[in-house]
């Protein structure tokens, strides 16, 4: 006599209970994502714009530093858009005291820059630095919990620490072009050059704007004897 009941394995139903404990939730919407398999629900996947940007030598990002930036390779995850799932998604983690947001999503992007050759030859992940005072207002770094998921996907080691922003300033959101350039022109150093060392360095922050905070960053990086620089940012503006 063939049994009615159909049995789940033990690895799927752990799974499953785990998921009930421990639900994953959608980074920008906060509703259920079964599986765990992404950092976003189906409803928001189908209104984000992947940049696809890691599988290109060079790309729109690469070409924003072009004649700035001597670059090996640059990649954003997806292309910034206002009211996206990806704009709601930063601003949580920036702004919401959800750290976790840059973990998931670091581990997400990490996945996918290990399949490019010129990101499998990294040897360090340096976030953009945030003055420790802003660090103690918000409680973290967003680009150093991107950073942290990055190292992890990747089997890469964070460097922290080396690079640092030595001067408080203003939000760079609201302003123009060139102010933000005079804004961050002094504001970074290098400390401990002998951690970046004739190492090929991936910087990290959480959009690439107008680049003019990963500019002087990368700036400085490079002044370090025998350093190559790579860039990647969960998302990047379209002008």
């Amino acid at each position: 006599m063939t049994s009615q009941f159909s049995f789940v394995s033990l690895p799927n139903l752990a799974r499953g209970l785990l998921h009930v404990a421990y639900p994953q939730l959608c980074v920008a919407c906060g509703a259920d994502v079964p599986g765990g398999q992404t950092c976003f629900c189906l409803p928001c996947r189908t209104k984000l714009s992947p940049s696809k940007m890691h599988l290109q030598r060079e790309n729109e990002f690469t070409g924003r530093f072009w004649g700035r930036l001597p670059l090996e390779s640059a990649a954003a995850m997806y292309y910034f858009t206002r009211k996206s799932p990806i704009q709601h998604a930063l601003h949580q983690l920036k702004y919401k005291n959800q750290p976790q947001i840059g973990v998931k999503i670091g581990r997400e992007f990490g996945q996918l820059l290990l399949q490019s050759p010129a990101f499998q030859r990294i040897d360090g992940i340096v976030p953009v630095p945030l003055h420790p005072d802003k660090e103690r207002l918000r409680g973290y770094n967003q680009s150093a919990m991107l950073a942290q998921g990055l190292a992890e996907a990747m089997g890469k080691p964070m460097i922290t620490g080396a690079l640092v922003r030595s001067l408080f300033t203003d939000t760079q959101t609201s302003k123009k072009r060139m102010e933000r350039f005079e804004n961050v022109g002094e504001v970074f150093a290098i400390r401990r050059p002998a951690d970046l060392e004739g190492k090929h360095l991936l910087l990290v922050d959480d959009v690439m704007t107008t680049g003019a905070t990963l500019e002087p960053c990368g700036q400085l990086l490079l002044s370090v004897p025998g350093t190559k620089l790579s860039m990647a940012t969960i998302a990047i503006a379209v002008y």
